[in-house]
């Protein structure tokens, strides 16, 4: 076995406040709309990738999550194939440090995320985001990403930066312009907290792009929180408008929606907001002061099961007592075990290198550890 050239980086998940709703190019993914994401904070969601290089390897192969996959799919495909490219072009253009043989050598690439299917966050953004930012470094591609990382899943492109990002659509047609950018960094709202709920189980879209950037730059949580929640609203209704309806909320989703405007009017200002991605999972946005009381009153109105299991897992939150007032206000019946955990995380940074040779998920023969 020859040596390997070997890189490990990890990348956050994220989460649309102003989502993508869909295609015009489905080849290019092109969006038809600009969509805002928050980046989560890889302390409890990432996804961590290996890719190794080496004169020795017959062919490029990939494991996820501890099981080899097709290596042809096309999206995979589509980030191999420009990354090498973009290396090529540097070399031709006369970057003498890039080995030339090298660029020809095969990948093994090995991929793992630190949260379960079962949350429902898309794993495939956190996913090409790392494979591609990986691959970059392995091949010494440097510049501009989110395009590549967008022609393997588009809201990828978003997970290449931390804090709050907005994916431009653009214009053209070739899709050059339609790119991942900054909007502000993850250290601009410190107090912004995000709460993942997991279960058991194009007309206003611009102008509301330019409404919710403005609100994060403010920090205005109301007008930030009414946003998020009229998007995925308008989402998921939508969705039960297509033929046959899509029902991606069930009666536990339903239930939350519920609670968050029941909490809400019992303070008389927007406190808390709720989102849901593509399954039936609420992802809450709210502010610091407020994740104790609030995760209070989720594991009050869906009871947890009592056999142990953590049912708050990340970021600390302070234990409350409930008046029974508020318990009155909201006046829902308890669910119970319809939540499973909430994972309490923050915003976070964009990809990273992990610098520890020993997190490497590849061994010296180019195939995973055991314990990846």
């Amino acid at each position: 076995m020859d040596k390997l050239n070997v890189v490990t980086c990890t990348a956050p998940v994220n989460i649309a406040v102003i989502k993508y709703w869909g295609k015009r190019h489905e080849e290019l993914i092109l969006p038809i709309n600009s969509s805002l994401s928050v980046t989560l904070h890889q302390d409890q969601l990432k996804t961590t990738t290996t890719v190794a290089t080496s004169r020795s390897f017959l062919e490029d192969r990939i494991w996820l999550n501890g099981k080899e996959e097709d290596i042809s799919h096309p999206r995979l495909q589509s980030c191999l194939r420009e990354i090498r490219r973009l290396a090529r072009k540097r070399r031709n253009d006369g970057d003498r440090s890039l080995d030339s043989t090298s660029l020809s050598h095969k990948v093994h690439i090995c991929s793992v995320n630190n949260f379960p299917t079962a949350a429902g966050l898309a794993s495939s953004a956190a996913g090409f985001a790392c494979l591609v930012y990986t691959l970059a470094r392995v091949f010494d591609v440097e510049g501009e990403l989110s395009g590549i990382a967008r022609q393997g899943s588009g809201s990828a492109c978003r997970s290449l930066y931390g804090g709050f990002v907005q994916w431009i659509m653009g214009q053209q047609e070739d899709g050059r312009d339609s790119l991942a950018q900054q909007v502000e960094q993850e250290t601009h709202w410190p107090d912004l907290r995000i709460l993942v709920l997991v279960h058991r189980a194009e007309s206003v879209v611009p102008e509301r792009m330019v409404e919710m950037t403005e609100a994060i730059r403010r920090k205005d949580f109301a007008a930030f929180a009414e946003l998020t929640m009229k998007d995925s609203n308008q989402f998921h209704a939508t969705c039960l408008d297509t033929y046959p309806p899509i029902f991606y909320l069930n009666s536990v989703s339903q239930k939350v929606i519920s609670l968050v405007h029941q909490y809400n009017r019992h303070y008389g200002e927007t406190r808390v907001c709720y989102t849901f991605d593509a399954g039936p999972n609420a992802v809450i946005f709210t502010l610091q002061q407020h994740v104790p009381e609030f995760v209070q009153v989720v594991q009050n109105f869906f009871p947890p099961e009592t056999n142990g299991g953590q049912f708050v897992k990340g970021l600390p939150v302070d234990h409350v007592a409930l008046s029974e007032e508020l318990k009155k206000a909201i006046g829902l019946e308890p669910t119970p075990k319809g939540i499973s955990y909430i994972i309490s995380t923050k915003a976070g940074p964009g990809p990273q290198v992990v610098e520890n040779a020993a997190q490497h998920l590849l061994g010296s023969d180019g195939l995973p550890k055991k314990s990846a």
